[in-house]
């Protein structure tokens, strides 16, 4: 029975009558328009061409409306039936506004061209099992549409989005990643994986308890995780300094410090002690090298230098612990 009503609340493609295939095409080129011009909207502040090239977008979708709109009248008349994607089983989708706040400018752009893939695919699909010569054609029509529709984004990106105004666009996108994500993360990391090598390892030492020590452990990177997240989220509300959402980045620094404990402390899980530490020594040094490659990579920061601080200091914390739970 509860299947059944699952199955009824939406009706199959090819129940529609042409009258409904063209509304639901009407509103689905309105909803495609209003995505377009969110999109400009979020990104005219710091990407202003690619906001250009959006505003273009939803005025084309808004066009091929109107002409659908008048096709409607001329075979139906002024009554268009309330039908939307979301009222037709195997319909394409698109995602509300709150989905999509935190998309990149690279995934916007192909999330945008994928919209536009998909809607041609699924008209011409759509076309291809249809038995009435009328909406066949008028299936074919769509599709044909919205093929149009990727080839005239492909051209307004190439009228307003330049070669140089991409990459600059591009940079500053990447700039902004890294201000977000990567430096509250890299911190994260570097202090959980050094500042909680120090009771570890003394902890193991002083006990030779392997369970003893994971509880140490995990102690100390939830409660680095928790106080870097928190710290990082209050210290900044990012817009004086462009960093982005403090959430965000309190986010990225609070989980990267606490992966940064976990990561020398799950090994501690295995009941023999040496083995244990063995494991446990290994994924530091790991850790300490993933450190030095994201500052290279991110950072800028040459890559044997890097290495040397960060493994020449974890290093001398892991000594240190050793020393005081031998103590």
């Amino acid at each position: 029975m509860l299947g059944k009503f699952f199955s009824s609340s939406r009706r199959s493609f090819d129940s529609l009558s042409e009258q409904e295939v063209l509304a639901l095409a009407i509103s689905s080129e309105e909803d495609d328009a209003r995505i377009y011009r969110a999109y400009a909207q979020r990104l005219r502040p710091d990407y202003p061409q690619s906001a250009k090239v959006f505003e273009e977008m939803a005025d084309v979708e808004n066009t091929h409306r109107s002409m659908l709109i008048e096709m409607h009248r001329k075979r139906f008349g002024e009554v268009i039936p309330l039908i939307r994607r979301d009222h037709v089983r195997g319909f394409l989708e698109r995602k509300p506004d709150w989905l999509r706040d935190n998309l990149s400018l690279e995934s916007i752009r192909v999330e945008a061209e994928s919209m536009e893939q998909e809607a041609h695919r699924f008209y011409l699909a759509a076309a291809g099992r249809s038995t009435d010569a009328s909406t066949r054609k008028l299936l074919g029509d769509l599709a044909l549409m919205e093929q149009g529709h990727e080839e005239a984004a492909r051209h307004l990106e190439q009228e307003h989005l330049p070669a140089e105004a991409r990459e600059q666009e591009n940079e500053a996108s990447q700039r902004q990643f890294v201000l977000t994500y990567v430096q509250p993360g890299l911190a994260g990391l570097m202090d959980g994986s050094v500042s909680t090598l120090a009771p570890i390892f003394a902890a193991a030492f002083a006990t030779q308890d392997t369970w003893q020590t994971f509880l140490v452990g995990l102690s100390a990177a939830v409660g680095a995780g928790i106080s870097m997240g928190f710290t990082e989220a209050a210290h900044d509300d990012g817009k004086i300094s462009g960093r982005g959402s403090p959430v965000k980045r309190g986010l990225a620094s609070g989980i990267m410090t606490a992966v940064g404990g976990l990561g020398h402390a799950l090994p501690y899980l295995i009941p023999h002690f040496w083995t244990a530490t063995a494991v446990a020594v290994a994924v530091v040094f790991v850790e300490l090298w993933a450190i030095a490659f994201i500052q290279n990579k991110y950072m800028d920061t040459p890559f044997l230098r890097a290495a040397f601080q960060v493994v020449l200091g974890g290093s001398l914390v892991l000594a240190a612990g050793i020393l005081i739970g031998q103590g």
